[in-house]
């Protein structure tokens, strides 16, 4: 995965300074939001071998589609939000997020 990818509270807290250091007006939550998109997109390309999925935003669960644009599943936060999900865990919603990459992947 990524450096640029925050994996912990620490690190969303040490990009939200950089990148207000560098003028950009962030928040936490949208650091962490981009955060778990990019983790699940990272997730696909690695067990697909390259980008052949896409990762979205649908309301609060995030979507995969294909590379002709077809759905091939929904991820759903077990909290309130991803957010929230991952300020509780960080760790575990990785692991969770690996889980759902294999079942999408697997069930092709």
């Amino acid at each position: 995965m990524s450096v640029e990818i925050p994996q912990s509270m620490d690190d969303v807290v040490m990009q939200v300074a950089q990148r207000k250091l560098h003028g950009e007006d962030v928040t936490e939550d949208e650091v962490i939001k981009n955060a778990v998109r990019d983790i699940l997109q990272a997730l696909f390309d690695e067990a697909l071998e390259g980008h052949y999925d896409d990762v979205k935003w649908s309301g609060d669960d995030l979507e995969v589609t294909d590379f002709m644009g077809k759905s091939v599943g929904k991820v759903s936060p077990v909290g309130a939000s991803f957010v929230d999900d991952f300020r509780k865990n960080a760790d575990e919603l990785t692991l969770r997020l690996e889980d759902e990459t294999t079942k999408l992947v697997g069930g092709r």
